[in-house]
């Protein structure tokens, strides 16, 4: 304990206290907590353990009058909306309530606490303010873990909650405190932390052998036992008879004792040690945490795993899983509807092969009482202003890319590399590259399309060429191989057809969220592209995987049509690599299902939502085209456009992958169509309400054109050639943009009502019964209004109206906002078929339905100026027609500072630039649907402007600590290529 001698404090070497402090988040931490403070009480020491889980988890392990247990809560860990979905938003409001709110008397509760103890040491698993409480109570201080707070709640920040991004800094300022940290295995990027002390597996040791424990619940050698542990069997789970597969049993942790099991399923008391039933079992079912995968490892336990979704931890953990070949990952579609049998005989086929220390709860504890003595671990530590900073930047804003942190471990940077530093294959320009060529077409025989020396396309051919030569070879000597490319290469049968489309993404250079409103739009594609490869066969000519193989025969089916996809990139956006289902499943009767039940289908298990927009193509074609398809279908999906950055990679992915299997089938689809039913793809199956300029570019736009359209619905009025003098630049800003977001969706909403608005007005003024009180003459409107207001009265498109006549007549009469509920009663409807209106909420209506009447007349100017002579005052004027939209969007509540910090530099290089030069930066956007994504800018197409650009992505570098993509170049549309 701590000595006070004047002035001076030393700690007893004899016997030391410790104040361990274990997050509110799951079981996990508070069982590896339990090794570590297990070896402290054995080497004399008294550990003060502040946590909320239940004191059994500590006094089965440890029965010592060392131990303490004080009930406190002083995080809340992720809120979860299931077993096995992670609410971001309801994480980051209850955090907030938790820990921010009282932040103020926890401080002062925890120091007063400590200092009472007289506390030799604080350790914390992983809660932040013991941190920064230690540091106010003069205590050094040290973290035990394999993930801290800033990385997971970065994530959620970004996706889900920007107005909560304090929290995060605060939590980065928080551990900046902490001496060092003790990191675990299976450990995420953890910049707050700049010095590292690596440790084995900690994992509690057995009581038991696996005999014993077999004997004592009478189970034979003979019978297979799986352990079923999801933290707790969620409420609504039925569990079946018939999931578990003859001479198979199933031991259920967590389960409520009001749940009836069948007779193959046994239920396990609460307060049961797992260890020894883990040691006992062939194989464990569950998902994925510190705890089961540490033990599932040490034990070499074949580990049946069921993602969770938005859980950030889990993609490092399960590497690590898969690294030693101890996992296999279900379905959850299969787990729920008790398609258990082919996982279970895959896992008992695996050989785990960890051979690393399970001894790590032993060497923490050795190094926390070297500490609590005066030894000190950090060396070459940099200062805390810099600790501080880079916690800070890095906490939030995190890029999960090869060398961004040292502490990513070399098998996830290894994952990476073999993948490319962005989902799908690596992009470069296009070139005549002869021999490139000439190498694909040895590869395959080409039948029909022509490659326009697109080397993107080139390089895609030739990875389809090494899957083809890895199935052929069957000999994997590699001890790790990433999934997706597994299951690619058992994806095709080599000796027939396979239809490749390409379709690239889009820059949105004027128009973005008018498109709606029926605006003309100039949207360039950009040189990054997707790529999907299909083929069509016979169902009895199918290679299916074995789960989908076990589906056929539960049903009592014979071969029968089966769509397959497997997903490059699946890793560094933790979704699932693969999807299949029955092509029956879209059938309704004798009637393909209704858009909304498509809907339900893919959002059941959001970690396989992304194949709504590969297999929503084919409910779209059956459904408005009256296609039946009769054979199975394989997919192969590549995508080298970013994701979430705002240049329609969702799009992107819709357009290839509807015209790759219009192409296998024969079907003659003209690209505008196409576009079109891509867009029903995305509003009404994913349920994104985008408009349609995202795929039409997708679709039909031209290599360095602007594809001119209005948007009413998809007019294409031609193909804008960009002059040779002009450049455009997209900059992503690392906040992420999802056109399926409350803010996009809320802007449309209120875009709407005012169209519904202005209309009424239009009516309302035509009949007179618009009170003159507002100002309107109704003489002078019959003399030169009338023919107006009628054509106003019935507005198609809020873009037919004219700036001139919305501030004459409609601007001041709009409010500036309206609660849901008052505008259904008095509108009844905003006809809008793709977004719904929440009662409950207040929707901007002004700046939303002023932004697309301007927009579409900034849009004309622009068009018309850059077919006007070159100038610098064309540039300038370009330039600041982008300014306006910008500031436009901001209006609408569609910005970032992100974003706003971008078009900030690009003024600043704009304005600095020496008198009498010519300029290089004009102007700059934000894009797309807005709140993040990628700025749009526009210079002078010479070496200085790049040279700018680069100057401007280090500059936001160094305010963020995020290096923005850059994104420059263009490519052809699908129906192009």
């Amino acid at each position: 304990m701590r000595i006070e001698d004047g002035d001076r404090v030393s700690a007893s070497r004899q016997h030391l206290v410790f104040a361990y402090y274990v997050t509110g988040h799951g079981f996990g931490h508070a069982t590896r907590v339990v090794e570590v403070v297990r070896h402290l009480i054995l080497a004399g020491h008294d550990v003060h353990v502040v946590s909320a889980a239940p004191d059994f988890v500590f006094t089965s392990e440890i029965q010592s009058p060392r131990l303490f247990i004080r009930k406190v809560l002083l995080d809340c860990g992720a809120v979860q909306a299931d077993a096995l979905t992670v609410d971001r938003l309801a994480s980051l409001e209850k955090y907030s309530e938790t820990a921010v709110a009282p932040r103020a008397s926890i401080l002062a509760t925890e120091i007063e606490w400590l200092n009472s103890i007289k506390a030799d040491l604080v350790v914390s698993d992983v809660v932040p303010v013991a941190c920064r409480a230690a540091a106010d109570a003069g205590i050094r201080s040290v973290c035990v873990t394999n993930f801290s707070w800033d990385f997971i709640y970065a994530e959620y920040v970004m996706a889900a909650g920007n107005h909560h991004r304090s929290i995060v800094w605060q939590i980065a300022e928080d551990y900046s405190h902490c001496e060092f940290l003790i990191r675990l295995p299976g450990y995420c990027p953890m910049p707050a932390f700049r010095d590292v002390i690596d440790v084995p597996l900690v994992v509690r040791r057995l009581h038991r052998s696996r005999k014993e424990v077999r004997k004592e619940l009478g189970i034979g050698e003979n019978v297979k036992l799986v352990i079923f542990n999801f933290g707790g069997q969620p409420a609504g789970w039925k569990l079946k008879e018939y999931y578990l597969p003859p001479g198979w049993l199933c031991l259920v942790c967590g389960a409520s004792d009001k749940d009836e099991l069948p007779p193959n399923f046994l239920r396990l008391a609460k307060d049961v040690y797992t260890p020894d039933l883990i040691a006992a079992s062939d194989c464990m079912l569950g998902k994925i945490g510190y705890g089961t995968v540490s033990e599932a490892l040490a034990y070499k336990l074949p580990f049946v795993f069921v993602r969770r979704d938005y859980f950030n931890e889990e993609p490092f953990l399960r590497n690590m899983l898969e690294y030693y070949q101890g996992g296999v990952e279900m379905i959850r579609r299969d787990l729920l509807t008790g398609h258990w049998l082919p996982y279970l005989e895959r896992a008992i086929s695996l050989k785990p092969c960890y051979e690393g220390g399970v001894n790590g709860g032993e060497v923490a504890a050795r190094i926390l009482q070297d500490t609590a003595i005066g030894k000190n671990y950090a060396s070459d530590k940099f200062s805390g202003a810099r600790r501080l900073r880079d916690a800070i930047v890095l906490g939030y804003q995190l890029q999960r890319a090869p060398g961004r942190d040292v502490c990513i471990p070399d098998w996830y940077a290894n994952a990476e590399n073999e993948l490319g530093l962005r989902p799908g294959l690596p992009t470069i320009e296009m070139n005549d590259d002869s021999s490139l060529m000439n190498s694909c077409t040895e590869d395959f025989e080409i039948l029909h399309g022509n490659l326009q020396g697109l080397s993107d396309t080139m390089n895609f051919l030739k990875s389809l060429a090494k899957l083809d030569a890895a199935y052929d070879s069957g000999k994997n000597t590699e001890k790790h191989k990433m999934r997706e490319r597994v299951a690619a290469a058992a994806l095709f049968n080599w000796e027939e057809e396979i239809f490749v489309a390409r379709a690239p993404g889009r820059l949105d250079v004027m128009g973005g969220i008018a498109d709606y409103s029926g605006s003309l739009v100039l949207q360039m594609p950009i040189r990054e592209a997707c790529h999907v490869a299909v083929q069509r066969n016979h169902p009895s000519k199918q290679r299916l995987w074995k789960h989908a193989v076990a589906r056929q025969h539960a049903k009592g089916q014979g071969p029968t049509p089966v769509l397959q996809i497997v997903s490059y990139g699946s890793e560094l956006s933790n979704r699932g690599p693969t999807f299949d289902m029955d092509l029956s499943d879209f059938m309704d009767g004798d009637q393909p299902m209704s858009y909304e039940k498509a809907k339900k289908y893919f959002a059941q298990d959001p970690s396989q939502k992304w194949a709504a927009y590969v297999a929503g193509s084919i409910l779209v074609l059956m459904t408005e085209l009256g296609v039946r398809f009769e054979d199975s279908i394989s997919m192969l999906v590549s995508s080298a456009v970013p994701e979430g950055k705002g240049v329609s990679s969702s799009a992107s992915v819709e357009v290839a992958s509807m015209s790759a299997i219009a192409a296998a089938h024969g079907l003659n689809i003209s690209p505008r169509d196409l576009a079109l039913l891509c867009q029903k793809v995305e509003n009404h199956i994913v349920g994104a309400p985008c408009g349609v300029m995202d795929q039409m570019t997708s679709a039909c736009g031209e290599t360095n054109k602007l594809l001119a359209m209005i948007c009413q619905p998809a007019e294409i009025v031609g193909h804008v050639e960009i002059p040779g003098h002009i450049r455009f630049w997209g900059i992503d800003s690392g906040i992420r943009h999802s056109v399926g977001g409350a803010d996009y969706g809320s802007v449309r909403i209120g875009t709407f009502m005012g169209l519904k608005m202005i209309k009424s007005i239009a009516a309302a003024v035509l009949s007179r019964s618009f009170p003159s009180s507002n100002g309107i003459n109704h003489d002078e409107l019959e003399e030169d209004g009338g023919e107006l207001l009628e054509a106003e009265a019935s507005l198609d498109y809020l873009c037919n109206l004219s700036p001139h006549r919305y501030e004459a007549l409609y601007g001041k009469m709009l409010p500036e906002s309206m609660l849901g509920e008052t505008f259904l009663k008095r509108y009844a409807d905003h006809n809008d078929s793709v977004t719904v209106i929440d009662q409950k909420r207040s929707y901007g209506v002004r700046a939303n339905a002023r932004h697309p009447i301007y927009e579409n007349f900034r849009v004309k100017a622009f068009k018309a100026l850059l077919t006007s002579a070159a100038s610098e005052e064309q540039l300038t004027a370009l330039g600041e027609l982008l300014y306006q939209c910008h500031y436009s969007y901001s209006d609408c509540g569609l910005g970032s500072d992100g974003t706003d910090r971008l078009v900030q530099l690009v003024q600043q290089m704009q304005h600095n630039k020496p008198p009498k030069s010519e300029g290089t930066l004009y102007g700059a956007k934000i894009t797309g649907g807005g709140s993040g994504g990628t700025v749009c800018v526009v210079g002078r197409n010479c070496l200085r402007s790049s040279q700018q650009i680069l100057e401007i992505q280090q500059k936001y570098k160094g305010a963020t600590g995020y290096l923005p993509l850059v994104i420059e170049g263009s490519s052809p549309g699908a129906g192009n290529n």
